[in-house]
Formats: C-alpha cells, sequence, structure tokens
C-alpha cells in the first residue's frame, strides 16, 4: 500500500513510526513532513493547507489510503476534497471537523443535548462582551471562537486580564478571523484528562488517558504552550470516571453530531476537566492530540493501519483494539524563546539508539544535517512497566539529545506521580 499523511509535526511523526509497522505499507509519503520524519517516509514540499496540490499528488501517485492528521486541513475539507477522488481517509469530513473550527458551535452542541461543559455566554460585539466582562465571575475563560494554533485561550485571574484579552481577540485581531466571535465561559477547577478515541459515527474506542502540560514553565508557570509534555496513562482518570465519561459525554456526543447530520468519523479528542460536579468537557479537537500522540500511540498493541481502515470503513465495532498496560512519558525539547521570539537552524544530535522513540516536530534538512525549524524542536517518549520509570527514562532520553539554545520543563509528570503513589 502506499500511504499519504498529511501534516508535519511530531504527531505526524508518531502515527508514521506507527503505520510503517504494517507489512502492507510499501511506501509513506509525507506532506509536507519534516527532517525527522524524512527518515520514516518520503517528504514532499506541499503545504498541509494547499487541498489542491494534496488531492493532486494523491491522485497522481495512486494513493491507496490518506491520513489527514492536523485541524486546519480537516476544517478546510481535505478528506472530503481526497474522497471526492475515491481515495479513502482517515479523518472527520468538513461539517464534522467544524466541532474543533468552532468553539461556538461545539458549545451549543453541548448545551443542546446536555453534555456536561461550562456555562458560556458567546458574543459577536466587543461593546456586548466588555459590558459583560464588568460582572462576570473572575477568573473566567475567553475563547476565540476559530482555530489559533492551540492559543486562541486566555485564562483571566483579574478582571483588567478579561478586558485586554477580549480587546486583544476582538480589537486587535491577535487571532484574525478566529476571534470575530468570542465564548466567555466558567472557570472549571480539577485535574485536567485528554482522551482520544477511535470512532466510526457508530461504535466509540477511547485510547489510553494522558495528561499534558501546557505552560512554558515548571510547577505550571508562564505562558501557554502547545504542549511542554505529556504521560499516559492519566492515574486521575479511574474506570468509574472512564465508566461515566462514556455514558454522559463520549457517545452522548457521536450522538449528537450523527443527529445534526455530521457524522463524525476519525479520531475526536475530549478536553475534560474532572470537577468535584463530576468531569466536563473543556474542548473537542477533531484530530490527534499533539503531544498527547506521542504517548497514546506508543501502547496501541493492535496495529494502527488496521485501526484507522475499521473506522473509515464503519466497522470498529469488529475489532479488538488493545493497548499496554505499561506507562509512557514524553518530554518536550524547545527553542529556548518559545512561545515567543527564538532562533533557527541549530544542529540537532540524536543518538541512533534512541531515534526510534524521539519524535520530531520542528526540524528541517540543512546541508545533510537535522537542524531546528521551530519552536517545539523534538519530543522524547519512553516506555516502561511504572510511570517513575517512565518519566526517570524519558529524561534520562533528553540528557543524550543535543542542540544549542535547547529548552524543556523539568517537572513532567510530578503532578501526575502524586495522583500515581496514592493509588
Amino acid at each position: 500500500m502506499k500511504i499519504l499523511v498529511v501534516g508535519g509535526g511530531g504527531r505526524e511523526h508518531a502515527i508514521i513510526t506507527k503505520i510503517k509497522q504494517n507489512k502492507n505499507v510499501q511506501k509513506i509519503y509525507a506532506l509536507p513532513g519534516n527532517g525527522g520524519i524524512a527518515r520514516d517516509a518520503e517528504c514532499v514540499n506541499i503545504g498541509a493547507k494547499d487541498i489542491d496540490a494534496i488531492v493532486n499528488f494523491a491522485v497522481e501517485n495512486a494513493i491507496d489510503y490518506a491520513i489527514v492528521a492536523p485541524d486546519d486541513p480537516l476544517v478546510l475539507g481535505c478528506v472530503d476534497a481526497l474522497e471526492a477522488k475515491g481515495i479513502s481517509c482517515f479523518g472527520p469530513r468538513a461539517n464534522a471537523a467544524i466541532i474543533e473550527g468552532s468553539k461556538v458551535f461545539s458549545k451549543e452542541l453541548m448545551k443542546k443535548y446536555g453534555i456536561p461543559t461550562a456555562a458560556c455566554e458567546v458574543f459577536d460585539n466587543v461593546d456586548a462582551a466588555l459590558a459583560y466582562i464588568e460582572t462576570a465571575p473572575i477568573p473566567t475563560v475567553i475563547k476565540a471562537d476559530g482555530l489559533a494554533l492551540g492559543k486562541g485561550v486566555i485564562i483571566a485571574f483579574t478582571r483588567e486580564e478579561a478586558v485586554d484579552a477580549v480587546k486583544s481577540m476582538m480589537c486587535d485581531k491577535a487571532f484574525g478571523k478566529s476571534g470575530e466571535r468570542i465564548v466567555v465561559e466558567e472557570f472549571l477547577e480539577g485535574p485536567e484528562v485528554s482522551v482520544l478515541s477511535f470512532t466510526d459515527g457508530k461504535s466509540v474506542v477511547p485510547m489510553i488517558s494522558s495528561m499534558d502540560h501546557k505552560r512554558i514553565g515548571d510547577n505550571d508557570t508562564g505562558l501557554n504552550t502547545g504542549g511542554m509534555g505529556t504521560v499516559a496513562p492519566n492515574p486521575y482518570y479511574t474506570e468509574a470516571v472512564a465508566n461515566e465519561c462514556m455514558e454522559r459525554i463520549f457517545l452522548p456526543t457521536v450522538n449528537a453530531m450523527n443527529a445534526e447530520g455530521r457524522s463524525f468519523k476519525g479520531c475526536l479528542y475530549f478536553g475534560l476537566m474532572l470537577t468535584k460536579d463530576g468531569p466536563k468537557v473543556i474542548e473537542y479537537n477533531c484530530r490527534f492530540g499533539d503531544p498527547e500522540t506521542q504517548v497514546v500511540l506508543p501502547l496501541l498493541e493492535t496495529d494502527l493501519l488496521t485501526v484507522m481502515q475499521a473506522v473509515t470503513e464503519e466497522r470498529l465495532g469488529e475489532i479488538e483494539v488493545k493497548f499496554s498496560n505499561k506507562h509512557a512519558c514524553c518530554v518536550i525539547m524547545a527553542s529556548k524563546g518559545y512561545p515567543e521570539s527564538y532562533e533557527k537552524g541549530f544542529e540537532i544530535k540524536i543518538p541512533e539508539e534512541i531515534a526510534d522513540n524521539v519524535f520530531v516536530a520542528g526540524g528541517t534538512i540543512k546541508e545533510g544535517k537535522l537542524v531546528t525549524s521551530g519552536g517545539r524542536v523534538l519530543g522524547a517518549t519512553a516506555i516502561a512497566e511504572t510511570l517513575p520509570e517512565a518519566i526517570k527514562s524519558s529524561y534520562k532520553m533528553v540528557e543524550k539529545i543535543s542542540f544549542d539554545n535547547s529548552y524543556y520543563r523539568h517537572d513532567i509528570g510530578a503532578r501526575a506521580l502524586k495522583a500515581w503513589e496514592v493509588k
């Protein structure tokens, strides 16, 4: 089989690493891929949002199966366009990808179908939003409606911060058109859990839970990022919580999308908060999370391509999807200065003995060498029998990897470890 993977980050590298294990896979193309992915697939310089070029490439190269991984091409209808040419795909069509593409849509969906989430108000007028902020409970959460590279959410701990956030989104266009409408919602408290799930619109198969670390600094300080590390499984996500989520959130969401004529087939990501009133949805994503994928997929024991094809063909309920009972930890190594300004072009040295467990996100090939080209450069993933061992092993891997101006958090998994030790 010839496989096409749309995207070029650490998530895509983790997907490709798993897909290449299938003996029927003869060739993998990554569009655009990156310097690290080039080790495992042929990278083609076509952007993930260039739908026409992606489709033309797929047709010209007789692609058997396409995996559309990032949010932008999914929302833009990449799956629809590929399917129109007879190419089977993993990923939701545009009318289902709206569950991430519009936070207003997802909040209204949850409200309509009684899916637990934070209370909220929606605004498309800046004066109305600012008037509401004057009396809104503080802290509060302000979200841009559309896609914003995972950065369109601001937690305001003072009224002044809330005003600044509204003006930044709606007046200063910090997130472009994504901030033309905003959601102002209740601030929820409790442990956060990420649950990726396979769904074919009929069955839902949750993957191993995980815990992300969004803040740039140790002890969860500093600016929000795309994610500085993950552990799996999340010790706060007990069997009882999982059962409640399936009954009150997972199945109701898939059923709601079906009722709206927007059947979701692909990977549906549930960002959850375990509040004192039970689990609530913080956000939906229409694809594999990053860097959650880098700890979840290495624990998948069933062949990934087999599962994806079952999703596409709506027979997910006919196969068994198994995960390891082990633990995984991924530590992200970033460029110093991320998520703001940072320098690029530094050579990345990864020892061969750990290369299969390092997922490159921001790397390119220059003069035959792998060099930094992004804020989040790579993720080092370790698997072990226990959570402490996985964390320790991941940091040992980090110590063996080198590039100038590297930066990473030193406490990935610390919160999870406290809960794990109590269990």
